[in-house]
């Protein structure tokens, strides 16, 4: 009998998308409607079960695997199983759904039979053996067991949280964990497009300081000369999990990384062929209608080749009322091979294509008339990035894994700024190009008492980058061609980066212990050409070459000591490295000295920490302290980059979870979270006025709160989210026009400077889950801030001023699947 489905769900799909799009998943379709499905029960595949009811886990994990599993519900009852995400077999699936349940099972041609486990034998406390399999990949899935057994300050955000949450985009869903804080959308970072994330004090604008990875490629243009994420080329929609590592991951992974390892996990390619399509639409009184729409399809043949086709898309009006559309494209093909048992290769093409207006900051007055408004109608940011990217792994053995990546990124940024008295229009045309190779190899080995895991890997980067700017004139707000503002190119740069990254490192078992050190060593040369223009009504440029060359060896040392399975405490130490940056290399007066005298900065980060998670409750806190030498850090506009000096952050990270049915049964199904963070980041350097002073915008207390209740088909949401108040930018200037470390506390007129006030907003969300007998559909519906809280943020860049927070938005989900 022919099979139907395929076809109807690319009418589903060709009525969700636009035609640019549908066409590449319908031809997914058709390949994938001719691709025979494994049946092999025990192969690795992507598991999804959310934490619930024991018995309901179980069944779930019979719907997506080929396991039978057979109990009785009395040995069930009550009991929970907690969430399950990654790439696993249906065994390892089925361990992590019984751990800490008091059940064992007997498996048998395919068929599980629960029993009650054997007593344990009284006597001192004994750990499950390790597993002595090479791990290789410290990011791996980041599934629920590498977590519980990371040495330093880690949470992962799950794709169905991102959904529960409502979130547009990434930016919405990286608020929830310790230790992160996400600056609203504001001047060059100032669309939808962009990332404004800080983690411990440090800089939020345009996420500069964590080392940001799609899959484990670099997501910036340039991770060395280029860092920021003026662009992140992410949509939430195509994303399985957010994995942040706060600390314990700079020997594996640069540069920047003193705010850690953000690593954005795309969905995974599935074992059984399915497939996707969902929205979620949002509206709020003072903007448009936007909307997220995203698809999925994918599968696995029974020789192990599989595919997968990803998009997700924004398209729509924002919350303030002109100038705030957006038009986002994110298509992604994921393909894996695993011919043998031993070999593994994958293969991802990625296309991200978007354009969206910047409404700007408004003056005070500005604000104070209609804050949700736009009196910049020019300026707007557009970027492309292709890449590519192939990794190849061999498991040579239960003790031997050979690896290696590659991967090239093109991208494309491009903006247009009006200058503040909106006299002239500037266009930014900028592009990137970056190699990358990283091969890695692990070996796992007894050496008396300990085992030990040792990784040897490098990285070759190279990078290049053309920077230009032209400009119009603006008469009666309308792009003019003037003679000193005529459109051509005035200012012309290039620059590139070779970098060279080696890396050793021992993880070693002993007891109940887990010590890791390693080293890592950077050598990085950098380059800045300022190019002649001639032809112009413009001053001549003056010619410029600017080199910086920087050898930096990294050590770390983390320790863990597992109390139990459940409970862990670890310390770690490790230091970071920034280089100089392509337009802190240009920053400077004529000729070819480096950067106005600014040099590279060095950070070492230091975490205590201990994590417990066990089928009632679990939590996580985190005593940490970074110490810089000489931070870089932006003051403004006008002033540009300056070495602050030495500055220290430090603070404590909490966060908890907890099963309220373990207090009374009518409360089965209900979950609350806590997470409450606090940081004191302050300059500690020689500058007049700025030593003892809190960095600029960064809220000391971070407060997130939530319940969750799962009953029947139902799902019900309610998350608080709280920060104090932040410190403005500015700061006062001498006669000789230097600054020195006097705050601007008070809003000054221009809306550039002053304090930022505290807030907290409440959101609220309510879902129904139809099932598999209707074409699984679900939909939910919920409005964040709830209360209407006014909030904003300051800008000094070159749409300056402020910036309004999101007001009340209703939003409404869909989605139906295979």
């Amino acid at each position: 009998m022919k099979n139907n489905q395929p076809h109807a769900l690319y009418r589903a799909i060709r009525q969700a998308l636009p035609s640019s799009q549908a066409w590449a998943l319908a031809l997914a379709l058709a390949v994938s409607a001719m691709m025979p499905l494994s049946q092999a029960a025990q192969a690795a595949g992507a598991i999804h079960i959310q934490a619930q009811p024991l018995a309901s886990a179980l069944s779930q994990l019979g719907q997506q695997t080929s396991l039978q599993v057979f109990f009785s519900p009395q040995l069930v009852a009550g009991k929970q199983a907690p969430a399950v995400d990654g790439n696993l077999s249906p065994e390892q699936a089925l361990n992590m759904l019984l751990r800490g349940s008091g059940l064992d099972y007997e498996l048998k041609d395919g068929s599980v039979t629960l029993r009650a486990a054997a007593p344990a034998a009284t006597g001192a406390l004994e750990l499950a053996p390790l597993d002595v399999k090479v791990v290789g990949d410290w990011l791996g899935d980041a599934d629920q067991a590498i977590v519980q057994n990371h040495p330093g300050a880690r949470t992962v955000i799950r794709r169905e949280a991102m959904v529960e949450q409502g979130a547009m985009n990434v930016k919405d869903a990286l608020r929830t964990v310790p230790g992160v804080q996400v600056q609203e959308n504001n001047g060059t970072g100032g669309s939808d497009i962009s990332l404004n994330v800080g983690v411990r004090g440090l800089t939020s604008r345009l996420s500069p300081r964590s080392t940001v990875l799609i899959d484990g490629v670099p997501a910036a243009f340039a991770p060395y000369g280029q860092p920021q994420l003026s662009m992140a080329p992410v949509s939430v929609g195509n994303l399985d999990s957010i994995d942040v590592v706060r600390g314990a991951g700079s020997v594996r992974y640069g540069p920047q990384n003193v705010g850690g390892v953000i690593n954005f996990v795309t969905r995974a390619i599935p074992q059984k062929f399915s497939g996707e399509v969902g929205t979620t639409l949002e509206s709020s009184r003072h903007g448009g209608v936007k909307h997220l729409d995203t698809a999925f399809l994918g599968g696995t043949a029974d020789n192990g080749f599989g595919a997968a086709l990803l998009y997700s898309g924004v398209k729509g009006q924002g919350y303030r009322e002109s100038n705030n559309g957006n038009d986002i494209n994110d298509v992604l093909l994921k393909t894996h091979w695993a011919p043998t048992d031993q070999d593994d290769f994958a293969l991802n093409l990625h296309y991200y294509d978007a354009t969206a207006d910047m409404p700007g900051g408004l003056t005070q007055k500005q604000y104070d008339a209609n804050p949700y408004q736009s009196v910049r109608h020019w300026d707007n940011f557009s970027g492309r990035r292709k890449d590519i990217s192939f990794k190849y792994k061999r498991q040579v053995d239960e003790q031997t894994q050979v690896e290696v990546l590659t991967y090239y990124t093109d991208s494309f940024r491009g903006s247009n700024i009006a200058a503040r008295d909106l006299k002239t229009l500037s266009a930014y045309p900028r592009s990137y190009y970056t190699f990358g190779v990283e091969p890695r190899a692990s070996h796992v080995f007894d050496l008396g008492p300990s085992t030990q895991e040792v990784s040897i890997g490098y990285r070759y980067l190279k990078e290049g980058m053309h920077e230009a700017t032209d400009r119009l004139a603006l008469v009666n707000n309308v792009p003019t061609v003037t003679p000193s503002s005529d459109g051509h190119i005035y200012q012309d740069r290039t620059g590139g980066t070779e970098a060279n990254a080696f890396y050793i490192d021992d993880k070693i078992d002993i007891g109940k212990w887990t010590i890791t050190p390693g080293i890592r060593f950077e050598r990085i040369s950098s380059n800045w050409h300022d190019r002649p223009v001639p032809g112009t009504n413009y001053v001549p440029v003056q010619e410029k070459f600017r080199s910086v060359d920087s050898n930096e060896p990294l050590p770390a040392l983390s320790v863990m000591y597992h109390l139990s399975d459940a409970w862990k405490v670890f310390a770690n130490y490790e230091t970071s490295f920034g280089s100089l940056q392509y337009f802190q290399i240009a920053q400077g007066g004529n000729g070819n000295s480096t950067a106005n005298g600014l040099q590279p900065e060095k950070a070492r980060t230091y975490e205590l920490g201990t994590r417990y998670d066990e089928r009632t409750w679990g939590g996580e806190v985190t005593l940490f302290y970074i110490d810089f030498a000489d931070e870089l850090q932006y003051v403004s506009n006008d002033v540009g980059w300056t070495n602050l000096g030495a500055t220290k952050h430090r603070g404590i990270e909490t966060s908890a979870h907890y099963d309220l049915s373990a207090l009374d049964p009518a409360l089965d199904g209900l979950t609350a979270t806590v997470g409450f963070t606090y940081t004191k980041a302050t300059s500690e350097g020689d500058i007049p006025g700025f030593k003892g002073r809190d960095l600029p915008l960064y809220s000391r207390e971070v407060l997130n709160v939530g319940l969750r209740y799962a009953v029947d088909r139902w799902t019900y949401n309610l998350d608080g989210f709280a920060q104090s108040s932040q410190r403005a930018p500015g700061t006062g200037t001498n006669a000789d026009g230097s600054f020195n470390g006097n705050y601007i506390t008070q809003p000054t007129a221009d809306g550039q400077y002053g304090n930022i006030p505290g807030y907290m907003t409440w959101d609220v969300r309510g879902a129904y889950d139809f099932g598999a007998q209707l074409s699984n559909l679900k939909l939910g519906a919920g409005v964040r801030n709830v209360f209407d809280q006014r909030y904003f943020t300051r800008s000094s860049d070159n749409n300056a001023g402020i910036y309004v927070g999101e007001p009340r938005t209703f939003f409404v989900q869909a989605s139906v699947g295979f």
